[in-house]
């Protein structure tokens, strides 16, 4: 008996077609032709085949859905707190006053010592703030008196601006309060008469973050 397989028919196009761009058939229907052998594709192979070609190709070692490496970086930033005010220019309303009243009853522009010694030993967790207050004084002071704050073990600072007879003395100070952190600065002018015997405060800044 002879087991060779029967030549398959001649594809014979229909009146009217438009020659050889057009397809068999059977391979619109789902047969696909390798080697000469015709085969019929199992139901849902198409489905199957359609859903594979639109799906986006996923590696999976990377690609995971539980984890994104954005989260860690969208932390929101600290915000930067910044409280100053401007004296001498007008009076006061009595909520700036009540602000910038430190917890012993003293205006901050004005100093307090108490403020100024509690500064010394302060719990660490109190914000850091740093601290910059602008005042005037009658005359100049010496420059050895400028160095002498520059070598305070509380990183006090005592500048001139260009502007005569003014002054910037800054620090930082960990306070609970603003109020509290300027009053202390300040308080170290009254604490030392020494450097400068009178002086007019005439702005205050108080920042942290």
């Amino acid at each position: 008996m002879d087991h060779r397989e029967a030549p398959l028919p001649a594809l014979r196009h229909p009146k009217g077609a438009g020659g050889p761009a057009q397809h068999a058939p059977h391979l619109l229907s789902g047969d696909r032709s390798d080697s000469g052998r015709s085969e019929r594709c199992r139901p849902g192979d198409e489905a199957r085949l359609r859903d594979v070609g639109t799906q986006p190709r996923r590696d999976p070692i990377i690609s995971s859905d539980s984890f994104s490496p954005w989260e860690d970086r969208a932390r929101p930033a600290r915000r930067r707190v910044t409280e100053a005010a401007l004296l001498g220019a007008r009076d006061q309303s009595l909520a700036d006053i009540a602000q910038w009243t430190c917890p012993h009853g003293q205006h901050a522009g004005h100093g307090c010592v108490t403020c100024y010694h509690a500064s010394a030993e302060v719990d660490p967790a109190l914000p850091l703030w740093e601290v910059a207050a602008w005042f005037t004084t009658e005359r100049p002071i010496p420059i050895r008196a400028l160095q002498d704050v520059h070598r305070h073990d509380r990183d006090l600072a005592l500048t001139q601006p260009s502007t005569p007879l003014v002054y910037l003395l800054s620090a930082q100070v960990r306070a609970a309060l603003g109020a509290e952190a300027v009053a202390g600065v300040v308080g170290f002018l009254v604490q030392n008469r020494h450097i400068v015997d009178e002086f007019t405060v005439t702005e205050i800044r108080a920042t942290h973050s």
